[in-house]
């Protein structure tokens, strides 16, 4: 049967085509139902004609190589695809949401709910990316919504997949991609590196942030370059509400050179997160863009971009760890709290680009109200970030990122997994004090830490007594 005459009722390999969900220049979307799944479907069907763009056949195809290989929340699950001779289609899970393009109307949108899609995203762009997956066309109406909320990211036809031949790459050489939303490297032909992604999710947020796109909507490949060199409006310059912490995340993300964006999506979540902890540049307080004579002599001498090779993209991401250190400040734990600095440093310093995040866990009572200060009268929150900051004062000097976290918990094995699990967590550093019987008979933290964590959990020790 050919895909131009589907039509309600049809059935094709046991799928029965219901009604047309959508339609575009490239492919048609048919829901459709089959007796042995009870989740809502979509069949898509690439349009083909004698005058059609031959990079949607080839999407396409690359579609149908990517989807089956992924997994998780963030992906419409795959169902089934055919066979190409006969009917091309792709069977997925129908995402019930809407996408976030039904946002655009009531733009610019508050602050907290840029960052809160923002957050959305960052955690889908982490999770593909753990999967091989270059988007390349993250723009608001290819991320859709589960009712629970997780953003879900759709549409792979110009996607790559680092482990699988790049079909894109090999029969075209003009860009491909959403020209509000393609990263320089993009334009130029760069097709592997997972930075790229966070370059049009700095587009999206700086869209909704201001009601503005930040570099147009060219039509033309001269039009796509100018963003190599003539930077965008300073989010703030358009709206001033925005605060100096969301400019900093957004001009981060849209640096020209790969190198100077966030290292890994997991890395821009931190910050997400936590916006007010976050580290303010001379991005932050831009007004205005770079003078014309700054620009045209940048248009010149071009911005060296530092990308990635498909063959070295993976190891991208290991170069970019987060470090989670846990550090207990309770009295004994001097001469260990230095081990554990020393043990960071040697971390640290094989990969530059590590986010080291320190943490310190308030015990409290599981009945009794906790008294927020401590025998000073000083809020212990405030007391613990202190003594974080003066413990890693020495690590600074190294540069990177270096944050700071007190979270409160009856479990302090339990607060930093919960930790590491949410935030893509890479390496856990900890420190153990010397046996004693108190601790043999409850057990330790580290070694519930050690048996239960998600990641590499390295446990640094001292010879101290111990004093329970």
């Amino acid at each position: 049967m050919k895909q131009g005459r589907l039509k309600p009722g049809d059935v094709i390999d046991g799928f029965t085509i219901g009604e047309l969900a959508h339609s575009c220049g490239m492919a048609r979307l048919w829901s459709v139902t089959t007796p042995d799944l009870d989740f809502p479907l979509l069949m898509k069907v690439p349009v083909i004609g004698g005058g059609d763009d031959p990079a949607s056949i080839v999407g396409f195809e690359m579609e149908e190589m990517i989807l089956p290989r992924l997994s998780g929340l963030h992906v419409p699950r795959f169902v089934a695809n055919g066979d190409f001779a006969v009917l091309p289609y792709i069977v997925m899970e129908q995402i019930s949401g809407p996408s976030l393009q039904s946002l655009v109307p009531r733009l610019p949108l508050p602050e907290e709910e840029v960052v809160g899609i923002g957050l959305k995203v960052t955690i889908a762009l982490e999770e593909l990316h753990r999967q091989h997956v270059v988007h390349l066309d993250i723009k608001p109406a290819n991320v859709l919504l589960r009712e629970s909320g997780e953003a879900v990211l759709i549409d792979y036809g110009l996607a790559r997949h680092n482990l699988l031949p790049d079909l894109m790459q090999e029969q075209f050489r003009l860009p491909y991609g959403t020209a509000p939303y393609m990263a320089p490297e993009q334009v130029l032909g760069t097709r592997s590196d997972y930075r790229s992604d966070l370059f049009a999710l700095g587009v999206m947020m700086y869209f909704f942030a201001t009601g503005e796109l930040p570099f147009g909507d060219p039509q033309r490949l001269r039009g796509l370059k100018r963003r190599l060199w003539r930077d965008p409006f300073p989010p703030r310059a358009r709206n001033p509400e925005i605060s100096q912490q969301l400019q900093e995340v957004i001009l981060r993300c849209l640096e020209v050179n790969p190198a100077w964006r966030y290292p890994s999506a997991a890395q821009l979540a931190l910050d997400l997160r936590d916006l007010a902890g976050v580290k303010l540049t001379a991005r932050a307080v831009r007004t205005e863009r770079d003078p014309w004579l700054t620009a045209i002599r940048r248009r010149f001498n071009p911005v060296l971009l530092e990308t990635v090779k498909p063959q070295a993209a993976d190891t991208q991401l290991g170069d970019a760890p987060i470090v989670l250190v846990a550090i207990d400040f309770r009295d004994g734990y001097a001469e260990l709290a230095d081990a554990l600095r020393r043990a960071v440093r040697r971390v640290a310093d094989n990969t530059p680009n590590a986010r080291i995040a320190c943490l310190n866990v308030l015990r409290i009572k599981r009945i009794a109200m906790d008294d927020p200060l401590d025998e000073s009268g000083r809020n212990k929150h405030v007391a613990r970030i202190a003594e974080l900051r003066a413990w890693a004062a020495p690590l600074q000097a190294r540069g990177g990122t270096i944050t700071f976290h007190v979270l409160e918990a009856v479990s302090p094995a339990d607060v930093i997994l919960d930790y590491a699990r949410e935030n893509y967590v890479d390496h856990i550093v900890m420190g153990a004090r010397a046996e004693s019987k108190m601790r043999s008979v409850l057990g330790s933290v580290s070694g519930a830490v050690a048996a239960h964590a998600p990641c590499t959990v390295t446990v640094v020790r001292n010879r101290l007594k111990p004093d329970d």
